[in-house]
């Protein structure tokens, strides 16, 4: 059934499949994990929301560069391991994977809150477990089928985000934000930044598909900016409007925001309510599939290079798909379902992507000193600025969660010291072994 790793993945993406994948990957945060940012306020939200979308305009289009350039499954992977060495690439790696194994299990519990929603008999950790299953499926199928599906309900989705934004903006009153008598607190503004982060998380993992990229010099910049173009305007009008609203408290105590502020301007039970939860599923899958996606590659890609065992490299001999890397990334998605806790998920995703982010800008500015001949299609723009302002914010937006967050990120950095460490010795024990 497998066949070595040596087999390439299939060439089949054109640039409407790249942009699906971006705004696929991403979309769900405009209808579940976003709202958990209102805890802290609506006006701090929004702040938080602005300096991370700062974040990834500059960080989209520097990343570009590096996906160009170097388009390997990969991604940030390859990145940095091109720039940095093995101990750069496994970083990076550990990085991303975390991000992906964890936002991956956040979309599908969200995803069975949302059902939950409209069928309340069903129990929503069977019902994400039985979904994980099955977008695992269909990434086993091969990465055409997988992308197909991926543009199509990518597509329905954001339809769900444009008829909701015309819904709520004449109930709107968006000046109500700035209405406050308390001063903006800084520590708030720290504790929203991984609830905007979640807006815009995982847009990267087109880079994991750019080695099936027909053309990925020019395919991938086309569906990096569109990509970005269409989810700030998403972001920024979702937040905005439902937080003109009112009513903040009664939308974060669940998974089903959208649905949630309907029921407040239009009533229990109204069809809007009903439509809006069909749409978050919707887009939710679009997600979780494209999280899938990227997981996939990435576990393949670290694997390939022998970061990981060498049967995680394996490629399905009917259609090219790492058909092993996606059952056991899976796996974990499954374990970290039944944890229940999706605001937990989306911050441990979010110290990932922080970390990931560091380390590819980093790699950037060393690939333009160390292979200044390097084969660029696509140029940072405003080098070095854009990229350095990415490193900068992503650094500011990680420290926020370290403090915001003590116990999950020393739980990450522990995780990320322990299997360094353990990488190290294997790597020097193969050395001795070899000399």
């Amino acid at each position: 059934m497998e066949t070595s790793s040596k087999q390439e993945l299939k060439k089949s993406l054109k640039p409407l499949h790249f942009w699906g994948i971006a705004v696929g990957l991403v979309i769900s945060g405009d209808y579940f994990g976003w709202n958990y940012g209102l805890r802290s306020g609506a006006l701090e939200f929004l702040i938080a929301t602005i300096i991370v979308t700062l974040l990834y305009i500059t960080f989209t289009f520097s990343f570009t560069e590096l996906s160009t350039a170097i388009p390997q499954a990969g991604g940030p992977f390859a990145y940095s391991k091109r720039a940095l060495g093995n101990s750069g690439g496994f970083i990076a790696g550990f990085a991303t994977l975390v991000e992906f194994l964890f936002a991956a299990p956040a979309g599908a519990y969200a995803l069975g809150s949302y059902i939950n929603f409209l069928i309340p008999e069903l129990n929503p950790i069977l019902i994400s477990l039985c979904f994980l299953g099955l977008f695992t499926a269909i990434n086993l199928m091969g990465i055409q089928q997988a992308a197909n599906f991926e543009l199509f309900i990518t597509i329905i989705a954001s339809i769900g985000i444009i008829v909701y934004i015309a819904l709520v903006f004449p109930h709107s009153s968006p000046s109500s934000i700035f209405t406050r008598e308390k001063p903006i607190r800084f520590d708030s503004i720290f504790s929203a930044i991984p609830f905007a982060i979640w807006f815009y998380l995982a847009i990267e993992g087109v880079a994991m598909t750019a080695e099936e990229s027909e053309n990925p010099q020019k395919d991938i910049p086309t569906g990096y900016i569109l990509g970005i173009g269409t989810l700030i305007l998403f972001a920024l009008g979702t937040m905005i409007l439902t937080a003109g609203i009112g009513h903040t408290d009664q939308l974060v105590k669940n998974d089903h925001p959208l649905p949630e502020s309907l029921s407040i301007l239009y009533g229990k039970g109204n069809r809007y309510s009903f439509i809006f939860a069909l749409f978050g599923i919707v887009g939710i899958m679009a997600s979780l599939l494209g999280a899938i996606l990227g997981y996939s590659r990435q576990i393949y890609a670290v694997a390939r290079e022998g970061f990981l065992p060498e049967f995680l490299s394996k490629l399905s001999k009917s259609n090219g798909s790492p058909s092993a890397a996606c059952i056991a990334g899976s796996l974990i998605g499954a374990i970290a379902i039944l944890s229940g806790r999706t605001d937990k998920l989306i911050t441990l995703a979010a110290i990932g992507a922080l970390v990931m982010y560091q380390i590819s800008m980093i790699s950037l500015f060393v690939l333009r000193k160390k292979e200044p001949d390097l084969k660029r299609p696509f140029r940072a723009p405003l080098y070095p600025y854009f990229p350095m302002a990415a490193l900068v914010l992503s650094t500011i937006c990680l420290l926020s969660i370290i403090i915001s967050n003590p116990i999950l990120s020393g739980v990450f950095f522990a995780l990320l010291g322990i299997s360094f460490l353990l990488f190290i010795i294997t790597i020097r024990k193969d050395q001795n072994q070899e000399s």
